[in-house]
């Protein structure tokens, strides 16, 4: 049974006719892909895949949809002349999740998936900008830890980690905005969220892209 569907470069495996097999978000993406628009290469994993999840667990269900996975991030590398966990050219990913039914303000996302210390000093020298490199870094380590690790707030009442942290950073500095912390901040603030995680797991924030793909998967 065929459980990763790829899209990329005007070509698809799915189509929209496919969304109960691909979720809305997956069969419009590959439908877009087929009408010849932009969009970034990239890969969706069955709502069928969820429901085995459900019945068999995480580590059967990535025994089952490994291979497929792999080779659809092959796929997305050939079209993007990237390697993914590759500090010198590095791949960086988003993870989303999706549904049959529109779900607005449901769906979970992580973004810039496959940043670890050696691919956020690629980034700033690549891009001349070392700010939006480590800001980046500091967005993903805080959504992984709130949508895969279990970290985002329950409730209203309760606190958020991350944005205590940075509140108590922009504090000490006298500032109000984010966009008013420099690089040496970014990085302060990424250290600090990896002591958080630690903190809260009992284990380091993951350097491995593939730990941090796994763990995007099958968190959302």
């Amino acid at each position: 049974m065929k459980r990763v569907y790829t899209f990329g470069d005007g070509k698809a495996e799915g189509n929209a006719s496919m969304r109960n097999l691909l979720g809305g978000k997956g069969a419009n993406l590959a439908e877009m892909n087929l009408l010849g628009m932009p969009v970034p290469p990239g890969f969706t994993i069955t709502t069928e895949v969820c429901t085995e999840y459900t019945q068999y667990g995480r580590d059967e269900v990535v025994k089952r949809i490994q291979k497929e996975v792999e080779d659809a991030i092959a796929h997305v590398e050939s079209l993007t002349g990237k390697k993914f966990d590759d500090p010198s050219n590095p791949l960086l990913v988003s993870v989303r999740s999706g549904a049959r039914a529109s779900m607005p303000g449901m769906m979970d996302t992580v973004l810039n998936l496959g940043m670890n210390d050696a691919t956020v000093a690629s980034l700033a020298e690549k891009s001349g900008n070392p700010r939006f490199a480590w800001d980046s870094y500091r967005r993903f380590v805080q959504m992984y830890g709130d949508v895969v690790l279990g970290m985002k707030p329950k409730s209203k009442a309760d606190i958020d980690p991350f944005e205590e942290i940075m509140e108590k950073v922009k504090e000490e500095k006298g500032v109000k905005l984010d966009t008013e912390l420099d690089v040496e901040d970014l990085k302060n603030l990424v250290k600090l969220f990896k002591a958080a995680v630690k903190d809260f797991t009992g284990k380091d924030f993951p350097d491995s892209a593939w730990e941090q793909l796994w763990g995007g998967i099958c968190a959302v």
